[in-house]
């Protein structure tokens, strides 16, 4: 395995930027499915969706210490069971640490959560709201550790709402902004709140100029995405301006960009889809399978 997987490690564009190496969970790769590396500088960290051997997994730790010589800890995580357990299989033991990405910083943690806090192939998503927040309203819905947030604000927006169920996560959201310079936010929130409970309540934050929705394929008792996103849609005319515009995610293998233009077309007619944007080369992808990001902008007199 480690000698094929080497051969397709992806080049890194910037030694000091977070970036994913190896996508094995694109399904085109034969054999090597289970395995994604990403560089979490000074980290390189190797996720394992079933077991390999641990003699694998030092062979793989020696070619990564020669593709990275600024690799200060090799770590593995075991994500086919249930809690992610992590381990160290070679240098310091690094369990929180702040990585970069097109200049930003965010704080990114193993061994207390599956994730790690920060999605690497949602970064032209990041780089997209970045280039289109200028003086915009922006809701952020299951914003997770607010990435869409701190992009908005180095992008230029007006405010931001950040909506999460999760405490834990909207408290990452506040120290990403910290990270970048936001020690005083009067024009950024964070709303601890089940959206699907509060769309008055966000109604009354709005209206919004960019919606931005990436949510959660499935979580249990809170989020299944192929039922609850359409309670999304049929909200924006409470939640929009006019001429708002919208990015739209979706991380589900079953379900294609088609179901977010259907659901759209039936729920959000006044809304065109105007942008499909691509996942990062190194997310080599088997058709369907990857990261959907969809922009919809509402249809304005005379187009």
């Amino acid at each position: 395995m480690t000698s094929r997987l080497l051969r397709y490690l992806a080049p890194l564009s910037r030694h000091d930027e977070a970036q994913r190496l190896f996508h094995g969970r694109g399904r085109q790769y034969t054999g090597l499915e289970h395995v994604t590396i990403d560089w979490l500088p000074p980290v390189a960290l190797i996720t394992l969706f079933k077991p390999e051997p641990s003699s694998e997994m030092n062979s793989l730790a020696l070619g990564l210490r020669e593709f990275l010589p600024e690799c200060s800890s090799i770590q593995v995580q075991h994500r086919y069971h249930k809690h992610g357990p992590v381990d160290l299989i070679w240098g310091a033991d690094i369990s929180q640490w702040d990585v970069v990405e097109a200049g930003l910083t965010f704080r990114v943690t193993l061994g207390q959560a599956r994730n790690t806090g920060l999605f690497l192939d949602m970064r032209v998503g990041r780089q997209w709201v970045r280039n289109h927040s200028g003086d915009k309203r922006v809701l952020n819905l299951f914003a997770y550790t607010c990435g869409f947030s701190v992009a908005a604000v180095a992008g230029g927006a007006r405010s931001v709402v950040n909506v999460d169920l999760s405490g834990p996560a909207l408290s990452v959201g506040r120290e990403n902004h910290r990270l970048n310079g936001g020690e005083v936010l009067p024009g950024v929130s964070f709303e601890k709140l089940d959206i699907f409970k509060s769309f008055g309540r966000l109604k009354r934050r709005g209206p919004f100029d960019l919606l931005i929705c990436d949510p959660p394929t499935f979580q249990k008792g809170s989020v299944d995405i192929a039922k609850d996103y359409p309670k999304v849609m049929r909200r924006l005319d409470q939640l929009m301006a006019p001429g708002g515009c919208l990015l739209l995610c979706l991380n589900a293998i079953d379900l294609g960009p088609e179901f977010l233009i259907a659901q759209m077309s039936q729920l959000a007619p006044q809304y065109i889809l105007t942008e499909s944007l691509s996942s990062p080369p190194e997310f080599v992808e088997a058709p369907g399978c990857g990261l959907k990001i969809l922009v919809f902008e509402e249809k304005t007199q005379g187009r």
